[in-house]
């Protein structure tokens, strides 16, 4: 278990190193400057290549940000950042993303497969493909069905489909372009606790079959313990990498949050973290 203090001084080019062996994603030092503040600083995050890996912490923490950093849609002010050891950029198609799920109109029309069919040739909507191309288009986006279990319903309007249906359907479009890397941003929210269970085992089914390294951000820990292999604690401007029991504990978080809490379990063993204020508290 590491846990990552703040810093003062900024990472100099010449400082960095390179991405250790085998990393899928290496962050050195870094930092993000937004608002006035610091997000978070001098973090140092490294995710083993087909590892499964949670980010946890309050809302504003920072969670969110250190996906956009890693999608390079966000600019680091200090330390270096690399994916499957290159620099990030936007629209690398090893790298899949499913963003925050929006509730989808009852009204949409979109057929469950067209949907799918965006993470291969979004770019190119409204552009004629050559049949050649087609066919291929169509043999990928039936295996990205297949893979999360939404055969079944790929030619029905998206709007008609249950929040599971939907979430099952933007995995497939994450997946269909064969991604090495797969980042989730709170893909289990809005969803009932026997959907996060199923969502949750399918995201570790398909990784673990293909090889690809996850980082999935969540606010409770519990529908994901069984499928994880570390979590990441993202609270006080730092971050806090290892184990779930080695992380989510009394003496850690309030190290983190520079606050006392306190972190029990229930009955059934779910983990829950209380002592802080209404707006930071939630299970985990």
């Amino acid at each position: 278990m590491t846990l990552v203090v703040p810093g003062t001084s900024p990472l100099s080019p010449a400082a960095q190193p390179a991405p250790p062996h085998g990393a899928a994603i290496a962050l050195h030092r870094g930092g993000v400057f937004l608002g006035g503040r610091w997000v978070w600083r001098d973090v140092d995050l490294e995710v083993p290549q087909g590892e499964f890996v949670v980010v946890l912490g309050p809302n504003g923490g920072g969670k969110t940000t250190l996906l956009r950093v890693l999608l390079g849609l966000q600019r680091l002010d200090e330390g270096s950042v690399s994916v499957l050891g290159g620099d990030v950029r936007r629209g690398r198609r090893a790298i899949g993303y499913v963003p925050q799920r929006r509730t989808l109109d009852r009204d949409l029309s979109v057929r469950a497969r067209d949907l799918v069919s965006l993470g291969v040739d979004g770019t190119r909507w409204g552009v004629p493909l050559p049949s050649a191309s087609r066919r291929a288009q169509r043999a990928r986006v039936d295996e990205a069905l297949a893979a999360v279990g939404a055969t079944a319903y790929a030619e029905r309007p998206v709007g008609q489909l249950s929040g599971g249906e939907q979430q099952r359907l933007l995995l497939a479009q994450a997946l269909v372009t064969e991604p090495r890397v797969l980042l989730l941003d709170e893909p289990l929210a809005s969803l009932d606790l026997r959907s996060q269970g199923v969502v949750s085992a399918l995201v570790a089914s398909v990784a673990r079959e293909r090889g690809i390294t996850v980082v999935l951000v969540a606010h409770d820990v519990n529908p994901l313990s069984s499928v994880l292999d570390r979590v990441a604690y993202v609270a006080g401007g730092r971050i806090a990498t290892g184990r779930t029991d080695d992380v989510i504990t009394s003496e850690r978080l309030s190290e983190l949050y520079d606050h006392p809490v306190e972190v029990l379990r229930d009955s059934r063993g779910r983990i829950v973290v209380v002592g802080l204020d209404d707006r930071d508290a939630h299970h985990d």
